[in-house]
């Protein structure tokens, strides 16, 4: 039983297999090369790791709620705010303003229906980011994280969309709106 279990759970057609390497490469490859040119590659402040994280959702598991639009836009902006708030309100108690960021993050997130778990780590990059990512302030609401936010989801909806058989986002009405208009 527990055989049958951890195996079909993980179980995915290879189509989703691929469909998944698609749209996590081309997203996050295309933030990182229309950036590169503005920062050495090692510091490269628009890959923040949230967006991994959210790749894994977005391209992964295309149509859990926390994957949706909503969650994802709002997840990263309000964790981004928030983070950057406890970071300039408590700035040299990073252990105080990581865990504040953090948890008042995902509180809202809750009360605002935008729960996306990366925004989580959105919230603690504010905070722990090298020195170019804490002295862009609230710049770093726009960009990177809601400049990055929006390249996943072009990427999303374009790759998601393309397989066919991954309609996204899940609102199915959306995506017959889609349909009709791109195919």
């Amino acid at each position: 039983m527990a055989r049958y279990v951890i195996y079909k759970e993980t179980l995915i057609d290879f189509k989703d297999h691929f469909w998944t390497f698609v749209g996590s490469f081309i997203g996050i490859g295309l933030i990182g090369f229309l950036n590169q040119n503005k920062i050495s590659s090692t510091d490269n402040l628009f890959l923040i790791g949230s967006f991994g994280a959210t790749s894994v959702l977005l391209y992964g598991i295309t149509n859990s709620p926390l994957a949706q639009p909503r969650n994802l836009i709002g997840g990263h902006v309000i964790s981004a705010f928030i983070g950057v708030t406890a970071h300039l309100l408590i700035p040299h108690e990073l252990w105080l303003s990581s865990a504040l960021a953090v948890s008042v993050s995902i509180v809202v997130m809750q009360i605002t229906k935008t729960l996306h778990p990366p925004g989580g780590a959105t919230a603690l990059i504010a905070n722990l980011g090298s020195p170019k990512i804490t002295s862009l302030g609230y710049l770093y609401v726009l960009n990177p994280v809601l400049t990055g936010v929006l390249i996943l989801l072009l990427v999303a909806l374009v790759v998601n969309n393309r397989a066919g058989h991954r309609p996204y986002p899940k609102n199915k009405n959306w995506y017959k709106i889609w349909e009709r208009k791109y195919r």
